[in-house]
Parts: structure tokens; C-alpha cells; sequence
């Protein structure tokens, strides 16, 4: 296991969390009324009067893998050029967006609007462990009350397997994947849940603190370096600073791990739920359900220093929870 039994088990429950959380707002986003009279799941307007986009749910996922190799190309270039303020307003922006969404379902679209902003800034101006976890079980939701209207069942099931293929290729061929992942956790600001702890007790280490830490040693270092300019001196200081950076690590799960499936189980719930809502939403969670089972089975057999596509091991979950679904 790479990570301690703990901490594995954190994202485990985190992930599982925001599938339920996510599959209870998309369907508070359905209007049962105008959906009793079409036959079909109706949603409502988006918060502001913002539009989702106009395509054929049949073709959806060919412009959604296009936005994300579009992405992807585009942040492999900030970090090229080192443009890390570029990166974080781009994130900064996405997040109110998709966070006014998602609590626009308990609120007034103002109020989230105003909430997401606060909420925005602690997670990417001053970055804090918690916030940003308690953000991420809410931003997938509102990612899917846009995108879940204008998907069918074939698409989604086209989009997973595509981007399981992706997936396993930007780990363990391109390996850009990494080069992201790394980047996105140097910068403290990572899309999906991010548990920093200290590898020796295993405890959660506050983001800021951690950023605060780093700056302490270095100047210390820095510091003692000018007083000192013997050699054994510098190699001294360079050992010191090695180890205690080495005690913190991070347990993550991309943006897109969790995402994905909360689309696929929201396409399936959009066509079933119009009548008997409970039982039509109690019987969807068997994918979520699965999701997590094969989640659960990759964390099980990680290991420390590897990197592994989680999507090909999702994907399967996904299926098998569908295929359990049709039968119950």
C-alpha cells in the first residue's frame, strides 16, 4: 500500500462522498414537473442565466476529449513557462464556477456565488488542507449539472473507455500525467482531494503549514550559509534540508478519477429518475458503490515511488456497477 491504512482509507471515504453528494444534486437539478410532462429528465437553468453547451448528446464526449487535451496542452505550457499566477486564476475561476453550481442547489444563486468566492480564495490565495477537501466533494457536483444534460449512455461509456486509455498512457508511456500531478502539488494548488501528512506519524499536515515550513528552512539554511562558507558546512545544511523535506508526503486522487464516474452514474440516474425518486436513487448508488470497490482494490496493491492510472481500474467499476444495476 502506498500510503498509510489511514490515509488510504480518507480518499476512499472522500471519493465515495462525493459520488453520493454528487448524484443527490444532480437530481435536485432535475425539474420533476416539466419532466412528468416530456417523459424525460427536464434540468434547470444554470445559476446567472449561464447556458450549457448546445450539442448532440450523441457526439458529447468528442468535444469534451477535445476541451481535455486542449487543457492539458495548454497547462503543459504554463508550466513550461513557469507561469504559475496564470495557472491559479484559470483554476481560481473554475472553481467559483463550479461550486456557485453545485450550492446554488441548497441557496440562493448569489449567496453560493458570494460563498464560492470566500471559498475560492483560501483554497488557491492561502491554501488550507480542509478547505480544499470539503471544496472538492462539492466541484464535481456542479461539473455535472453541466455537462450530465448533454451526455447520452453510449457517449459516456465511449468517454471512459477513451479516457482509460489516455489515462494509462499519460502514467506509463508520455508520462505527462506525472509531470502534472507534480506540478499541480508543488503549487498547492491540485485538482481533486490532496491529503498532505508527515510520514513519520502518519498526522494530516495543514497546506499552509507545510508552505510555511519549507520557506523557515530555507531562509535558515540560506542564513547559515552566508555566516559559513566552509564546504562541510553547505553539504551539511543541504543534508538537513533533504530530510526534513522528505517528511511530508501527500496522498492525492485526480480531478478526473472523481468526475468521471460521478458522469457516468448521473447519465444513468438522468433516465430512470423521473418517476419514484428514492427507489430510483437508492438503486443507482450500486455504481458508486463499485466505483469505490475498485478504487479501493488499486490503493490496496500501490506502491511507494510508482505512479498508477486510476481510470482503466474506475472504468471496470463503473461497468460492473452497471451491469448490477440492469439486474437489480
Amino acid at each position: 500500500m502506498k500510503h498509510p491504512i489511514k490515509l488510504t482509507t480518507i480518499l476512499i471515504i472522500f471519493f465515495l462522498v462525493s459520488q453520493i453528494l454528487g448524484l443527490y444534486i444532480i437530481s435536485q437539478n432535475i425539474d420533476f414537473e416539466k419532466s412528468a410532462e416530456t417523459g424525460k429528465a427536464e434540468f434547470v437553468e444554470l445559476p446567472g442565466g449561464a447556458e450549457r453547451p448546445e450539442v448532440d448528446e450523441s457526439w458529447s464526449w468528442i468535444y469534451i476529449i477535445g476541451g481535455i487535451l486542449l487543457g492539458t496542452s495548454l497547462l503543459l505550457i504554463l508550466i513550461k513557462f513557469k507561469l504559475m499566477s496564470f495557472w491559479k486564476a484559470w483554476f481560481y475561476l473554475a472553481i467559483v464556477m463550479c461550486l456557485t453550481v453545485a450550492l446554488a442547489t441548497f441557496m440562493s444563486a448569489l449567496i453560493a456565488f458570494l460563498i464560492s468566492l470566500v471559498l475560492g480564495y483560501f483554497k488557491i490565495i492561502k491554501p488550507n488542507t480542509y478547505v480544499h477537501n470539503l471544496t472538492e466533494l462539492f466541484i464535481y457536483a456542479g461539473l455535472a449539472v453541466i455537462f450530465v444534460p448533454i451526455l447520452d449512455q453510449m457517449s459516456m461509456i465511449i468517454l471512459l473507455i477513451l479516457i482509460s486509455f489516455y489515462d494509462m498512457y499519460a502514467v506509463w508511456k508520455s508520462k505527462h500525467m506525472i509531470k502534472l500531478a507534480n506540478f499541480q502539488t508543488e503549487s498547492k494548488v491540485f485538482a481533486g482531494f490532496f491529503v498532505p501528512y508527515d510520514e513519520k506519524s502518519g498526522k494530516i499536515v495543514k497546506i499552509s503549514k507545510v508552505v510555511k515550513k519549507s520557506k523557515e528552512i530555507k531562509n535558515k539554511i540560506s542564513k547559515n550559509v552566508k555566516i559559513n562558507m566552509k564546504h562541510k558546512k553547505k553539504i551539511k545544511d543541504k543534508k538537513t534540508e533533504k530530510r526534513k523535506t522528505r517528511q511530508v508526503s501527500s496522498a492525492i486522487l485526480g480531478g478526473g478519477d472523481i468526475a468521471f464516474p460521478l458522469l457516468f452514474a448521473g447519465v444513468i440516474m438522468k433516465y430512470i429518475i423521473v418517476t419514484d425518486f428514492w427507489i430510483s436513487f437508492l438503486k443507482i448508488l450500486i455504481i458508486p458503490i463499485c466505483t469505490t470497490i475498485a478504487l479501493g482494490y488499486l490503493f490496496y496493491y500501490t506502491r511507494k515511488n510508482k505512479f498508477y492510472p486510476a481510470m482503466p481500474f474506475i472504468t471496470i467499476g463503473c461497468f460492473v456497477g452497471y451491469g448490477l444495476f440492469l439486474l437489480l
